[in-house]
């Protein structure tokens, strides 16, 4: 996820100071992925030293605002319009764990898919009945329109798991049946020993030599 272009984004709408700025991405986000203060003002610094964003004088109780410039905004519309890159994908917990559980000694692979089955379920109906408190009253603003749509990617993700779980769960079904039905490979014969030539065979080949 990028900060700083959430920052930036915010930015947009006026000048504001750094804890203000997380109050608002936390609201935005519905808390999903909190932020520090410590973390908004080192993307802030990151952004003045870029010559995304200036320190724009202070509010009366002296807070130091900052106002996003420019160069600001072009790197803001840049990235509302260019796709989010799927080339590189960021490193997944559950992938890696399963991954690394196949075969593994001592790991039984479908107890962890279970245990993390059963975690995804209750979060996905955590989700639901949020979004459906979230739909009790009609979205009054747009923090309250983006966190629905925050939400919703958090129940597609959910359902999304469940089901590659369920999928990795029977493709693990599957490799153990057809091992059990492999039929079992014929014993070899035993080996007699390194062939021996015939006793007339001449002892070395090669071109016969001339006389001398």
């Amino acid at each position: 996820m990028s900060i700083r272009h959430g920052l930036l984004a915010l930015l947009e709408r006026g000048p504001r100071y750094g804890s203000q700025l997380r109050t608002e991405f936390e609201s935005r986000t519905g808390s999903t992925w909190p932020l520090n203060v410590g973390q908004v003002y080192t993307t802030l610094n990151r952004l003045e030293r870029d010559g995304l964003v200036v320190q724009d004088d202070e509010d009366d109780q002296g807070h130091a605002l900052y106002a996003i410039t420019g160069d600001g905004r072009t790197e803001l519309r840049n990235w509302f319009e260019t796709p989010v890159d799927r080339s590189s994908p960021p490193r997944d917990e559950l992938a890696i764990k399963l991954a690394m559980a196949v075969g593994a000694p001592g790991v039984d692979i479908r107890a962890v898919i279970q245990s993390q089955r059963h975690h995804t379920v209750k979060a996905m109906q955590d989700y639901t009945r949020l979004k459906a408190q979230a739909l009790a009253d009609v979205p009054a603003n747009r923090d309250e329109v983006a966190w629905l749509l925050v939400l919703e990617q958090l129940i597609f993700q959910a359902e999304a798991e469940a089901r590659w779980l369920d999928h990795c769960e029977s493709r693990l079904v599957r490799l153990a049946e057809a091992a059990a039905t492999e039929p079992e490979p014929e014993p070899r014969a035993p080996s007699r020993g390194p062939a021996r030539a015939p006793a007339h065979a001449p002892a070395r080949l090669g071109r016969p030599r001339g006389r001398a």
